[in-house]
This record gives C-alpha cells, structure tokens and sequence, in this order.
C-alpha cells in the first residue's frame, strides 16, 4: 500500500502546482518533471511506479518517429556551415534593395526559406542577424523594424517543415508526421507572407523606417539578377525538396526523409568545400548537445505524464475544460490561452511532452479534426519565442548583438510587438478557413 491516498483532483493540483513552482525557482525543467514524478509517486503509487516509468521511457526510446529528431538537428547544423544564407542575402540585397522595407522583406524570405533547411530558431535569428543587421543598419533602417524582422521570421523555423516541433508533436499524439508536415506548410507561408506585407506597408506608409537603398547594384541588368536569383536558389531548395519532396510523392516516410536531409546536407557541405574533419566535429557535438537537451526533457516529460494519467489527473483536466459553458469553440479558446500563457513561461517541449498527451483526446472529443487542432496548438506556441519573459527569439538576438550597432532590448521588445497581431491574425484565418491546415493533408494522403 502506498503511504498516502489522495483524490485526483489534489493530486492534479499537486503536480501542475508543483512544476510550476520549480521551473519559476530556475530549476531545468528536466529536473523538475523527472524529480516531481519520482518524489510524488513513490508516495501515492510505491516502489511499482519505477516499472511505469521504464515502460514509459522505453517505449520513447524505440519509436521510429524519434529517430528523426537527430538528422533533422544533424541537417540543420550542417547547413549552418555551407553559407547558404549569406548568398541568399547578397542575392536579394540586390534584388529588393529599391523597394520600401526590401531589406526586412529579404530577410522575411530567407528566414522562410532557412526555416525549410534548418529547423532551429537559434541557427536562423544567429545567421540572420550577422548578415543582416550591418547592412540594413547602414542603410539607415529602424532599429525596431531590423530586429522585429529578424526575431519573427527567425522562429519560423519551429514550424515550416521539417520542423522539429512536429517531429517531436506527431509520435507524442500519435499523429502522421507526414500529415502534419503538409498541415503546417500553409500556415507557415500564411505568417510569412503577413510578415512581408506587414514591413512593405509600414516602410511604405513611414519611408524612414526601411528607405529603398539606391546602391550601384541595381544596375545590374535584369539577365544578371535572374540568374544571381536561381544560382541562390538551387542549393537549399534541391535540400527542401530532398526532404518534402520524398514525403510527398511517397518514396519515403519522415524518418527516412531525415536521413535523406541529412545525407543532402553534407552533400551541400562539401560542394561548398566546408566539409572539413573539423567543421564536421563541431556539427556532431552540437547535434549531439541539443539531443541530449531534447531527451532529457523527453524522458522527465514521459515520467511525469505516464504518471499524471495513471493517478487519473487527465481525467480531471478533461471534466474541467468540458465543464466551460459556451460549447467547444468557448473550450477552444480558453485551449489556446494556457498555451499562450504557457508559452510565456515555459520551454515548447515542455509544453508539447506534457500537454499534448493530455489535450489530444480532448481536442477529439469536441469533434475537432486532429492535424487541425494539432497544428493551431502549433501555430499558438510562435507566440511563445517573442512574448517576454521567456522569449528565446529575444536571448538569441541579444546575445549576438554588438555594442557599435546601439540595438537595446527594449528596440527589440517594441519592434516584435506588431508580430503577436499578426500571429492572431492568422490564428483567426486558420479557424475561420480551416481549409488553409487541411487543404494539403487531405489531397496529399
């Protein structure tokens, strides 16, 4: 018999209250999920709830689905290292250097097209950053703007596919990777494209802001810029379509479709002659620091989760969120909220390891289609990487940033401000047109 015998309802209380705690002391939350489980149930369930937490950990450890999360890393870093991003830059500097805001608007793209090649936000705002920044702040652009640009195209990279997220939210709810992969494509286009109109209209309404740069370059003639263009191109879009593409037309499933990336990549690395013993040293040891991140957070997540649905905790959230009056759409919303606040506060893998086993059955018992729901939950959490406090778009940026550039935190606050309303924007087109989630997913499989 275990010492003590508690209700679900304390002992719902009791955990969500204790993981709150312990990650706002500072505490890693791989710590806190794996110590709070242990601590709560040797006391509620004894000596047995170790054989629940190996069942839990082992069946992590052997999906297939998991296996795709290091090549995806492996990819991303290793295109870090090819210099794509900095061609893509010079390409579109020339290209878009006359227009109102061409600048911000070159970087949306490239932000866009690295999200498809890369897959980390923290390699995207780096590179896009160190590019970026000087020119646009030679040619006199806002501060605010440059850094609201960089830290929201930036986190795109968290849900274009191949994105890690999904890769790590598909096995979690037991949902094709591949599904969500083609449900997240078009939301992600749909932010991209808000993005770019948003900086074209601003810089066009307030030319100060982002003025068109009258450079030399753009009397280069139009063959010139065309072929600049597509010799830009080529590399990551043969690296996007190496890994969609495969998923797509059926030749492989997103596990496979990783390796593909991966093997892409290093292809990609040595055409651009980067493909030395040591920069391949530094691509595995950061591969293998931020999968050690990824599953340690993985196994406190699994420890804790298999444990709140064993005390019969997700029971007890589901009747609380089913008890809101309004119907489901009232229910949704108030879904979408935690998350906002969540994200507020907490990493997105921790978020996706603890809720998504426990707001998946509920989202199909309100009668919402699946890949939709998921990928609302998806588009909720961009929030989560530029809402203060915990906003890693803003660390990465800060982080990077030199003192002669005389970029504050608070030009980087204000200027990502406009982004949290062009993300509800199309949080409210996604649920008014859910055709825009779904479109893809229900002719692609």
């Amino acid at each position: 018999m275990p010492p003590w015998d508690l209700s679900p309802e304390i002992t719902t209380i009791i955990m969500c209250g204790g993981v709150l705690c312990t990650i706002l002391i500072g505490m890693p939350i791989a710590f806190a999920l794996a110590a709070l489980s242990t601590v709560v149930g040797l006391l509620l369930v004894g000596p047995g709830v170790l054989e629940v937490f190996r069942i839990g950990i082992f069946s992590l450890c052997t999906s297939s689905g998991f296996l795709a999360i290091p090549l995806f890393i492996f990819m991303g870093n290793m295109v870090e290292k090819t210099g794509i991003a900095k061609r893509m830059f010079d390409t579109l500097y020339i290209l878009m250097g006359n227009i109102p805001g061409g600048l911000t608007i070159a970087v949306i793209i490239i932000g866009t097209i690295l999200a498809a090649c890369v897959g980390v936000i923290a390699a995207s705002i780096i590179m896009l950053g160190l590019i970026g920044i000087p020119i646009m702040l030679e040619k006199r652009y806002d501060k605010r703007i440059i850094s609201g640009a960089i830290c929201a195209s930036g986190s795109l990279g968290i849900l274009i596919p191949p994105s890690i997220m999904i890769v790590i939210w598909g096995p979690t709810a037991s949902i094709s990777v591949g599904k969500l992969f083609m449900g997240a494509f078009l939301p992600g286009l749909l932010l991209s494209g808000l993005y770019i109109g948003y900086n074209f209209i601003r810089c066009l309404a307030q030319p100060y802001l982002g003025p068109p740069a009258n450079t030399a370059e753009a009397k280069i003639s139009l063959k010139q810029k065309l072929i600049m263009l597509v010799v830009s191109l080529i590399p990551p879009l043969l690296l996007i379509f190496s890994v969609l593409g495969s998923i797509l037309f059926g030749v492989a499933s997103p596990t496979e479709a990783a390796a593909v990336g991966a093997l892409a990549a290093l292809l990609l690395a040595a055409g651009y002659r980067v493909l030395a013993l040591k920069a391949l040293k530094e691509v595995l040891l950061a591969t293998l620091r931020t999968m050690g991140m990824v599953m340690g957070i993985a196994f406190g997540a699994k420890m804790f989760t298999s444990l709140f649905l064993q005390l019969q905790c997700g029971d007890v959230i589901s009747d609380l969120f089913l008890a809101i009056p309004g119907g489901k759409w009232v229910i949704f919303l108030v879904i979408m909220v935690v998350f906002f606040i969540l994200g507020m506060f907490i990493d997105w893998m921790g978020i996706i390891f603890i809720m998504v086993p426990i707001i998946t059955p509920l989202g199909a018992s309100l009668g919402f289609d699946p890949v939709w729901f998921a990928i609302m939950m998806m588009v909720n959490l961009q929030f989560s990487f530029i809402t203060p406090p915990i906003a890693y778009a803003i660390f990465f940026l800060k982080g990077i940033l030199k003192p002669e550039w005389g970029i504050t935190t608070n030009d980087i606050v204000m200027g990502i401000l406009p982004y949290i309303g062009l993300i509800m924007i199309a949080l409210i087109l996604c649920t008014l047109f859910p055709g825009i989630v779904l479109w893809l997913p229900r002719h692609m499989f």
